[in-house]
């Protein structure tokens, strides 16, 4: 985000905050070491996070369970995160952004090595629950730790390294995973996922900066509620948090069940082969980067059908037969579904004003929730159509997504809204 320049340190307090060490500033010891650290949090929380995806043919196979009863492996984790993050927020007030990000990232880590360990797919299951809990310490709070720590001048690109992490660790996790799953099987590749989280956990303890901005503060239960329903009460806020459960069921469904279809007749793809499918996640990333840089230029509300469109044709794509095409409207689809995502979240952080934090919340809330009830749908929808009816239902949701989109832009802004700066870098999909 660029700053008037009476915003931007003198050279004088520059070297003042990076002498005394706070606020951080970009091109400091304290700030290489804070990046590397953010860095370590996004990978290792979406990594552990989606990590299973491609495993779902194999827990299927392995279990005797339907694909519906398979994708449970990444729903029952994102239905415990997406209400963890409602509490994750508050009890950071209390405990504090770092405490609360190492003990969540230790945890998930655990969690994940038992979960290649212990046996029966309850097990798993139940593992799997308490994993999406543990996780949610990390996205409710890093970019509010960041903006604590960091000076406001260099605020963005430290978002930007933990978006990085959050990107490389989504794709890196799938594709590593289903590579070793081709080898040495579905536990092993856990354990593998397991063991690279407890090292990016451990360097996120060593690295990461004691806080210096955090001022320890309570939040009665009561006051959350009414903020939440006065943004609420906001038609526009009311239509995004929509968004981000739409687009989450698009996303988590596409990407569940097409390695069911990739490695069944006609097209028999092994395991590492689907995995591959998950490098067009840089697609997604240098598509967060262009919408909203697009929609800074032409506002948001003009620029939110684009991607919307965008995933629309994408999952219409998709229905094809030659692989090529059925590739490119997945790459098409994660281009839409990652430009929304990248405008909307930055979107309700603008309209929410000073309330943003909460309105975040909400907004994670909606779209983790979104993907856990969506995508058991869309095993449904596959095992009653096949690929058609999941074409059916993500392209419901994405034809959705293009009215809403229609709709915003009747939406006024708030006029205390109209002259503040905007920023655009948010988290991806997962």
């Amino acid at each position: 985000m660029l700053l008037p320049d009476h915003d931007r340190p003198s050279p004088a307090q520059r070297l003042i905050v990076t002498t005394g060490g706070f606020p951080i500033v970009k091109g400091t010891a304290a700030f290489r070491r804070l990046s590397w650290a953010m860095l370590a949090a996004g990978f290792s929380t979406f990594a552990v996070l989606y990590g299973v995806q491609p495993l779902l043919p194999l827990f299927a196979a392995e279990f005797a369970l339907t694909p519906a009863e398979a994708s449970l492996a990444i729903s029952i984790a994102t239905g415990p995160l997406a209400v963890a993050i409602l509490i994750a927020g508050p009890m950071s007030d209390l405990v504090g952004r770092r405490p609360l990000m190492i003990v969540s990232l230790f945890a998930a880590a655990a969690l994940t090595l038992a979960t290649a360990l212990l046996p029966g797919w309850t097990m798993l299951l139940g593992l799997r629950f308490l994993t999406g809990v543990a996780l949610a310490g990390i996205p409710s709070v890093a970019v509010v730790y960041l903006a604590e720590e960091v000076d406001r001048s260099s605020l963005g690109s430290s978002v930007g390294l933990y978006i990085a992490g959050a990107a490389i660790g989504g794709m890196s996790g799938r594709l590593v995973v289903s590579i070793l799953a081709d080898y040495a099987g579905w536990r092993a590749s856990l354990a593998a996922l397991g063991f690279a989280a407890s090292l990016s956990a451990l360097a996120f303890w060593r690295l990461s900066p004691r806080p210096r901005g955090f001022a320890p503060r309570r939040r009665g239960v009561g006051s959350i509620l009414k903020t939440t329903g006065t943004l609420l009460e906001d038609p526009g806020l009311r239509l995004l948090f929509i968004v981000g459960a739409l687009v989450m069921g698009i996303f988590v469904t596409i990407y569940n069940f097409t390695a069911f279809r990739l490695i069944a007749p006609p097209y028999r793809l092994g395991h590492s082969a689907v995995g591959a499918i998950f490098l067009l996640y840089i697609l997604g990333s240098a598509s967060s980067a262009l919408f909203g840089s697009l929609s800074g230029r032409l506002s948001r509300r003009h620029t939110f059908w684009m991607p919307a469109l965008l995933a629309l044709i994408g999952v219409v794509l998709t229905a094809a037969s030659p692989l090529p095409a059925i590739v490119a409207g997945i790459g098409i689809t994660t281009i839409g579904v990652f430009g929304i995502h990248a405008i909307a979240s930055a979107w309700v952080s603008h309209r929410a004003g000073a309330e943003r934090g909460t309105a975040s919340a909400v907004y994670l809330f909606g779209y983790y929730m979104g993907g856990s009830v969506m995508g058991p749908i869309g095993g449904v929808a596959w095992a009653r159509m096949g690929w058609p009816g999941v074409v059916f239902f993500t392209g419901m949701l994405a034809a959705l997504v293009v009215v809403v989109a229609l709709l915003l832009i009747r939406v006024q802004p708030l006029p205390e809204n109209l002259h503040r700066p905007e920023e655009d870098q948010e988290l991806p999909p997962g």
